[in-house]
């Protein structure tokens, strides 16, 4: 049987936002940008891309010519937060200091 995923109120979505310097919620949707040239920003898509393969939750990304934007949901929770959203947030993160991605 397939995991269930947790819906998270309102109160644990902004706690959870406290500790995530930079993410903003945008309805059911926690969102980022990072600053970085296109090819390095290529680069870092497909490391964030391999680590969602594995965990199964995949990011929404948006990438310009100076900049990528990740927004998180959980698809099988309705397009509801869960923890799985937190959980990959954090993970984006720190792929992104590693790709030296300047927080906007």
């Amino acid at each position: 049987m397939a995991e269930v995923s947790v819906v998270l109120s309102d109160a644990e979505v902004e706690s959870r936002l406290e500790s995530l310097a930079g993410w903003r919620r945008e309805g059911e949707t926690i969102s980022r940008s990072f600053g970085i040239r296109y090819h390095g920003g290529v680069a870092l898509i497909v490391h964030v891309a391999d680590i969602e393969r594995l965990i199964g939750h995949h990011a929404d990304i948006d990438l310009r010519w100076d900049r990528v934007r990740f927004a998180i949901t959980t698809h099988d929770a309705g397009n509801r937060l869960t923890a799985a959203d937190f959980d990959l947030a954090e993970r984006i993160d720190a792929i992104a200091t590693a790709h030296g991605a300047e927080p906007l």
